[in-house]
């Protein structure tokens, strides 16, 4: 690990004068959890790291009109704690609580968990240079791949590692982007991701001088449901090996509205817009779930050794979808 400085601004506007005016290298630290692996393999070696935990703004939430709002540095543990998350969002409280342990979740926060970096180990190697770090090739394409990604791969099969986005998307959540100059951007979660085919260096839309400030939620209908499912290997402190993320309204077993939105199986936090479509306006039963299920899978293009993932998620989809009837 490269020694480095830190610098703990009070302000947005200090931190986005921080990344304007530094030319060396500079990174920014949310919780810590995902930069420190990635100082200590080398990925990135920055010569400052703006702590953002000194900037109050950042934090905290809040209940307004017609929507929640969420701060970037607001923990895991005070989402996951938060009565308005759990009475009006439950299935974001429980990607909330599935992530890590209690003590990750008392330092990782919303922002952070939002923008992490792939959890790949050819990315993660420090002797393995593969197109996300100038190389050109991807290592787990003829690999090891059993973690990889059974959607939208192409150049690169990593799976993006958030429980958080999954469980935001699906609740059609906005992310706002401060820039220089105070300038603000929203955009929907949903697109603030980007394919590696569209920058293989990079996960998100974010310009090297923005971070996220704030992330918000529109309040649900009175009706609607939510609720995220996750298949780990280990009871805990573990990462989705296949997740879904479901809200919508529901009545005598009929979705009017319905969002589905998976994790562990896509470059991005993958919606299954097929199975949506297949689903809605059904009656359903465990038949149709599978059917619908099987609608977006046609679209997988697993690896040699992560075919599984296709019997999981139609497992995970089914226990999700079913527990909102």
């Amino acid at each position: 690990m490269n020694e480095f400085k830190i610098a703990q601004p009070l302000t947005l506007d200090q931190v986005t004068a921080l990344l304007s005016k530094e030319k060396a290298g500079c990174a920014v630290m949310a919780g810590g959890t995902d930069l420190l692996d990635l100082l200590k393999s080398k990925i990135i070696a920055p010569e400052l790291v703006i702590d953002l935990k000194t900037v109050p703004a950042l934090a905290g939430l809040k209940e307004e009109k017609g929507h929640v709002s969420i701060g970037a540095m607001t923990t895991v543990s005070d989402l996951a704690e938060s009565p308005v998350i759990g009475e009006k969002f439950p299935g974001l409280k429980q990607a909330a609580l599935s992530l890590a342990s209690p003590q990750l979740r008392n330092v990782g926060t919303v922002g952070g968990n939002l923008c992490q970096r792939p959890r790949c180990w050819y990315f993660r190697d420090t002797d393995t240079i593969c197109w996300k770090k100038g190389g050109s090739r991807c290592y787990a394409s003829k690999g090891r791949n059993k973690y990889h990604a059974i959607f939208g791969g192409g150049i690169c099969h990593i799976v993006f590692p958030s429980d958080l986005a999954p469980a935001l998307i699906s609740l059609d959540a906005e992310v706002t982007i401060y820039g220089p100059t105070g300038k603000k951007e929203i955009v929907k979660l949903e697109d603030f991701y980007i394919y590696p085919q569209t920058d293989v260096r990079r996960e998100n839309i974010l310009g090297p001088h923005q971070i996220v400030s704030e992330i918000r939620i529109p309040l649900p209908k009175n009706s609607a449901k939510s609720t995220y499912h996750k298949f780990k290997e280990r009871g805990t402190w573990d990462f989705a090996v296949v997740s879904a993320s479901v809200s919508g309204v529901v009545s005598n077993r009929v979705f009017s509205d319905l969002r589905i939105v998976c994790g562990g199986v896509a470059p991005v936090p993958w919606r299954l817009k097929k199975t949506e479509d297949f689903i809605r306006g059904k009656k359903i039963d465990e038949a149709v779930i599978r059917q619908g299920a099987k609608a977006a899978l046609a679209d997988a293009k697993p690896l040699e050794e992560n075919a599984y993932k296709m019997d999981l998620l139609e497992a995970v989809l089914d226990a999700a979808v079913s527990s909102l009837l």
